[in-house]
């Protein structure tokens, strides 16, 4: 998602009188901006940027409905659920699957065999694409395998 899309969903909330979307999609923009501002960018926000702060986003109010479960507070859980709903829906799909990490990396990645530059590699273009625990996971079970391969050799 641009962040010219989430400005457009938010002036679409602006024009059906939804003002909790409103504010939960302006509170999304300027964390997107805040994070453009701490990185140096100028301009145009690329979207991996706000795909990552959109899953920044998506994972503090998973954390907001489990602290208000555990405090029994019913009024603030309909709240977060609603907001976590709306998040979901500019939320990017995750690559999860190892195997087609696995594929990613077989097919795409031309650097050294090691995993702290694969993992660098994998951030650089996949982030905000992909689940980077599955991606360490998928890293080590590719390496460990191309390990056993040279060694029964």
């Amino acid at each position: 998602m641009t962040l010219e899309e989430l400005q457009n969903e938010m002036i679409l909330a602006l024009k059906n009188h939804d003002m909790e979307a409103k504010t939960t999609i302006s509170g999304l923009i300027a964390q997107i901006k805040k994070a453009a501002i701490d990185v140096y960018i100028k301009g145009d926000i690329p979207e991996t940027l706000v795909n990552s702060e959109l899953l920044k986003a998506k994972k503090q109010a998973e954390e907001s409905i489990a602290g208000a479960i555990a405090a029994n507070r019913q009024d603030l859980l309909e709240k977060y659920r609603r907001q976590h709903t709306l998040i979901c829906r500019f939320t990017p799909v995750l690559i999860e699957d190892p195997m087609k990490i696995t594929e990613i990396i077989k097919t795409d990645y031309t650097g050294l065999l090691v995993k702290k530059e694969m993992m660098k590699w994998l951030t650089a273009h996949y982030r905000g694409q992909m689940d980077m625990k599955v991606a360490a996971q998928a890293v080590d079970a590719y390496l460990d395998n191309l390990i056993d391969t040279i060694v029964s050799q």
